[in-house]
């Protein structure tokens, strides 16, 4: 059992960011070790690709790593962090729209985002909802499907996505209600009810995103590439 004496001595994200800044060669790879899960969920579900999940964290950490000395504490560090992995992921999702594959090969790769142990633990029925409904994701606009991923899929507020995002409330309100609306005729034949106005409703509030390996070195940011999990 931890004592309030072991509470006060761990160090917050904010005097691990402080320390990095000053030089300790450990301090951000702890603050990698205890958000990089999350990251890697709101990339792989936005991206919808392992790979370029991956390297949109990877850049993400770099970024974070070299601009820790502007860090001014109007938000949380997480908050912070998960603003860096999004436009990562949304620049790298604007590259990538030139060079889209055909809807086989998009469908194949999507496939590839259930691990075998998640894919003979599920039934075959919710197997299929899952990989339809990332299919259907790509359908939407980056800033649509960043919104929905961080609010309907990781459970964010819509006040806490504003700030990863970097737009109003009502901005939020707006893509998600758009993005919802666009999903739906997509969808509906997933729903065995029929009913209910959320299709992501599946993943909502979600609080454990997939795991990736263990970070590897002091920096800890060489781990995220090819991070593994499960979507």
């Amino acid at each position: 059992m931890s004592t309030d004496s072991d509470k006060a001595s761990t160090p917050t994200d904010a005097d691990l960011l402080a320390l990095h800044v000053k030089g300790d060669p450990d301090a951000f790879g702890e603050i990698v070790r205890r958000h990089r899960d999350r990251l890697w969920a709101v990339a792989l579900r936005t991206l919808g690709d392992r790979e370029e999940a991956a390297d949109a964290v990877q850049d993400a950490l770099v970024s974070a790593y070299r601009a820790a000395h502007s860090f001014r504490g109007q938000s949380a560090v997480t908050t912070w962090l998960h603003r860096i992995t999004v436009n990562a992921c949304l620049d790298r999702a604007r590259k990538a729209a030139s060079r889209r594959t055909s809807p086989v090969a998009e469908t194949e790769r999507l496939e590839q985002l259930l691990e075998p142990e998640e894919s003979a633990a599920l039934p075959a029925e919710r197997e299929d909802l899952h990989r339809e409904l990332l299919v259907a994701l790509r359908t939407l606009p980056d800033e649509q499907r960043a919104a929905l991923v961080l609010v309907d899929m990781q459970g964010y507020s819509v006040a806490e996505t504003a700030e990863i995002l970097g737009v109003p409330t009502g901005t939020v309100k707006s893509r998600c209600s758009r993005g919802r609306a666009r999903l739906l005729p997509l969808v509906t034949h997933l729903r065995g009810d029929g009913g209910g106005s959320n299709p992501a409703a599946g993943g909502r509030n979600r609080a454990q995103g997939p795991s990736v390996p263990p970070t590897a070195g002091p920096k800890g940011t060489d781990a995220v590439k090819g991070g593994g999990g499960r979507a």
